[in-house]
């Protein structure tokens, strides 16, 4: 169950604070609620809240910065960012500092909701093993993706760090090796009910692991483009107990 999660909304409208505290409550969550960047920091020094709403136009450091600077500490809590209706261009650079979706403003609250159970839905309960087609761990290229643990492995034993939609996105893909999928059934497969038809969502994510996959993301040997048609992971999966 989501309900019973602790939410930090990070906003410096008192209006919309207060709005979506009460709203949130309602349905179950525990909420705090916060102006701006430095009393987040304060609120993530003594408390690890399960979701970040963080609005993208802030006084002092913007939502793009906060959530650069989380995933830069290895902070890996999901964040959906706030942005201005039509401001592309800030969603698509939200999701490459590691943000997990994205909802323009002004929004109806339900819609807000629904986003937070999908990123919370897509995140398994501590100790608990994801839903998953494929054995636990499994082995691709120079990687092992442990899907039990939500862990990226290299050949040295360096854990990477992954995102919520980075991970569900990998496992898309090992899920379907060596076979082109379009953007739309990257969208399908990965986030269900909850996909929305924004092709630049998924370059973007494909972008962000290839960077963390990819000797040279220039030149990407395991997810390639399959111009016309969308991409592949060409490599052989194979699966450990």
């Amino acid at each position: 169950m989501n309900k019973g999660k602790d939410l930090l909304v990070v906003d410096d409208h008192g209006e919309i604070r207060d709005l979506l505290k009460r709203f949130l409550e309602q349905h179950g969550y525990r909420v705090q609620a916060v102006r701006d960047g430095d009393a987040m920091r304060q609120h993530l020094s003594r408390h690890r809240p399960d979701l970040i709403i963080l609005d993208l136009m802030l006084p002092g450091d913007d939502g793009l910065t906060l959530c650069r600077e989380l995933r830069g500490q290895g902070n890996e809590v999901p964040i959906i960012m706030l942005t201005a209706m039509g401001e592309d261009t800030d969603r698509i650079i939200g999701l490459e500092m590691g943000a997990d979706d994205y909802l323009p403003k002004p929004f109806n609250p339900r819609e807000l909701l629904a986003r937070i159970k999908a990123v919370l839905r897509r995140r398994p309960e501590p100790g608990q093993e994801p839903a998953t087609e494929a054995p636990p761990r499994v082995r691709f290229g120079h990687w092992l993706l442990d899907t039990a643990r939500r862990e990226l492995v290299d050949d040295k034993g360096v854990t990477i760090s992954l995102s919520t939609a980075e991970f569900d996105l990998l496992r898309v893909f090992i899920q379907h090796p060596n076979r082109v999928l379009s953007r739309d059934q990257l969208l399908d497969l990965a986030r269900g009910r909850e996909a929305q038809a924004f092709d630049r969502a998924i370059d973007t994510l494909v972008s962000r692991l290839r960077r963390k996959l990819e000797a040279d993301s220039r030149h990407p040997q395991l997810i390639k483009t399959i111009w016309g048609g969308g991409y592949m992971l060409a490599a052989e999966v194979r699966h450990e107990g």
